[in-house]
C-alpha cells in the first residue's frame, strides 16, 4: 500500500497539472500577442482563449498578459511560462515527426552466421519483406560471436553448432535435419577423371570446409574400402568459401545440401553421388522467451520454418 502522504502528494500534482487546451490557447495568444489572431488559429472563438487563459491565471494565482485596450502583452511572469511551453511545444513537434518517419515499421534485427545468410537466408529475403511490408530487416553476420548477442539488442541469433551457450531464458528450435553429401562442378564430375564411384576421388583434389560437422574422415568410415588422402587440399573456415571454390572448379567438397540450393538449381554444382547421405543437427533458431511473441519476430519464425520445410521437400 502507498502511503497516504504519498497519495495525496500525487493526487494535489494531478490537480494542479493545467488542462492541454489552457495550455495551447496561452502558447498561441502569447507567440501571436493577439487573443483573435491565437482563436483563429485554434479554430475557437477569442472569447474562448479568453476564458481558457483566465482559468489558467486562476489556477496559479498569476497574471499572464496584460491586457490594452484590444492588445495583450506577456508579464514577466508570462514571458517566463511562454519560453518554457514553446521550448515544449517544439520538443513535441519534432518527437512527431520523428514518429512520422518510423512509426510505421518495426525493426527486425537477426543475427546469422555468415554462410547461412549469404548460401541460404539472403536470396529469400525479397520474399518476406513483401509478406511483411511493416517490417524492416536488419541482417549482421559478424564473426566471432558475442555470447550476449539477444541482451544487446539483436532479436533472433540463428547459430551453428552448440560451441556456445546463450543467455538464460533464451528460447532454442533446432532446424530442420540437413544432409551432408559430396559437391563438385560438372565439368569436373564429367571430366577426364569422372566421379561415379568413390573410388574415382583419388584423382580429385578434396575441399575441406572446416566448419560443417561432417568432416571427410566422418564420411569415409561409410567407405572403408577407400583409401583416400584427406590430409591434402585446399580448407575454408566458411562453407560460403568452399562452395565458392567447387563452383570454380577446385575440386569436391563436402558440405550441406541446405547451403548449397541455389548452385544446385543452376547446374554450377552437381552431387556426383546422389542426394542421400548422412544427416546432422547443425542451425538453430534463439530468441529471448520474452520477446517470443512480439508480432515481428513470430512473423519470421513462421516464414523461416515454413521455408525450411520448402527446402527439404
Amino acid at each position: 500500500m502507498w502511503p497516504i502522504d504519498e497519495l495525496s502528494s500525487g493526487e494535489n500534482s494531478m490537480r494542479s497539472r493545467p488542462p492541454i487546451k489552457a495550455v495551447q490557447a496561452f502558447e498561441a495568444a502569447a507567440r501571436l500577442s493577439s487573443f483573435a489572431l491565437a482563436a483563429e488559429e485554434l479554430f475557437v472563438t477569442p472569447s474562448a482563449i479568453s476564458h481558457q487563459i483566465k482559468q489558467l491565471e486562476e489556477q496559479f494565482g498569476v497574471k499572464l498578459f496584460h491586457r490594452v485596450h484590444r492588445a495583450v502583452q506577456l508579464t514577466d511572469a508570462g514571458r517566463r511560462y511562454a519560453e518554457e511551453i514553446t521550448a515544449a511545444f517544439s520538443r513535441i513537434d519534432i518527437a512527431s515527426r520523428e514518429l512520422g518517419r518510423t512509426g510505421r515499421s518495426d525493426i527486425l534485427t537477426v543475427h546469422s552466421t555468415p554462410s547461412f545468410a549469404t548460401q541460404w537466408l539472403m536470396p529469400r529475403l525479397a520474399r518476406f519483406s513483401s509478406s511483411q511490408p511493416d517490417i524492416d530487416v536488419r541482417l549482421n553476420a559478424t564473426y566471432p560471436l558475442p555470447d550476449d548477442l539477444l541482451l544487446n539488442g539483436v532479436d533472433i541469433d540463428i547459430r551453428y553448432g552448440m560451441r556456445r551457450l546463450q543467455p538464460t531464458g533464451t528460447m532454442v528450435l533446432p532446424f530442420p535435419p540437413e544432409t551432408i553429401v559430396p559437391l563438385c562442378a560438372p565439368e569436373l564430375a564429367e571430366g577426364v577423371h569422372p566421379i561415379h564411384t568413390v573410388s574415382d576421388l583419388q584423382h580429385h583434389t578434396l575441399i575441406h570446409s572446416e566448419v560443417c560437422l561432417i568432416t571427410w574422415r566422418d564420411w569415409l568410415r561409410q567407405h572403408r574400402k577407400v583409401k583416400l588422402d584427406i590430409s591434402r587440399g585446399p580448407r575454408f573456415d566458411r562453407s560460403f568459401m568452399a562452395i565458392s571454390a567447387a563452383v570454380d572448379g577446385m575440386g569436391v567438397l563436402l558440405d550441406s545440401l541446405l547451403l548449397v540450393e541455389r548452385e544446385l538449381e543452376s547446374g554450377r554444382l552437381v552431387a556426383p553421388f546422389g542426394v542421400e547421405g548422412p544427416k546432422i543437427q547443425g542451425y538453430t533458431f534463439n530468441v529471448l522467451k520474452s520477446q517470443a511473441d512480439l508480432p515481428k519476430i513470430r512473423a519470421f519464425q513462421d516464414w523461416l520454418f515454413a521455408e525450411l520445410e520448402q527446402s527439404a521437400v
